[in-house]
């Protein structure tokens, strides 16, 4: 499993109803796309539950790190947004976790975000293996959150580079029960052709 997510943080002013028109068109375009997981249309709205920006922000989860590629410049689909928006970061991690939640069939509509840096001191025994006790402890909450009602996909990643935690969670109601959430989204769409080959639990 590996997760990616681009940004485009828009001006204040930006009527997000363009954005909205755009993935009611072109939205179902990666329903049935090889390799890819799923993908979140997520957008934040300047003044909307405290978000400071207007915000298209898309999820995904890969099944197949080819079709990465491909999608990013191989032709694949990513020219649209470089072409429209110019040449966005793309934020990456490696899948450590994922669970269905019971609410896996209905479709979601908001969507939570937990993005923060791994501390430095992980370690205080010096075994070398303080970090794999810590997301032994963020993998084990994240199973638990995603019994709760109304989620539908929970998952945890890792970026190895800037070693930062990624926990991002799809409800299908309007909010979730995430209290230590750093970002929440609105869904506009769900395409999930592969979320049936998602892990369940563990990605080792």
């Amino acid at each position: 499993m590996y997760a990616k997510q681009y940004e485009l943080t828009l001006p204040a002013d930006y009527d997000m109803a363009i954005i909205r028109k755009q993935v009611a068109d072109g939205g179902h375009a990666l329903d049935d796309r090889a390799g890819l997981a799923l993908k979140a249309y997520l957008v934040r709205e300047r003044g909307v539950a405290g978000s400071p920006v207007n915000q298209y922000a898309p999820f995904y989860l890969w099944n197949d790190t080819g079709e990465v590629a491909r999608f990013l410049i191989g032709g694949g689909g990513f020219q649209n947004i470089i072409r429209d928006f110019g040449r966005p970061a793309v934020h990456h991690w490696t899948g450590v976790a994922c669970h269905a939640g019971p609410a896996r069939t209905a479709p979601p509509r908001a969507a939570s975000r937990r993005l923060v840096p791994l501390p430095q001191d992980t370690d205080p025994d010096a075994t070398g293996l303080g970090l794999s006790a810590l997301i032994d402890q963020e993998a084990e909450q994240l199973r638990q959150l995603s019994r709760l009602e109304g989620v539908h996909t929970a998952a945890l990643a890792v970026d190895p580079h800037h070693w930062t935690l990624l926990r991002l969670i799809l409800w299908a109601d309007t909010s979730g029960p995430d209290e230590d959430a750093t970002e929440h989204y609105e869904v506009l769409h769900l395409s999930a052709p592969g979320a049936g080959d998602l892990p369940d639990g563990r990605t080792w």
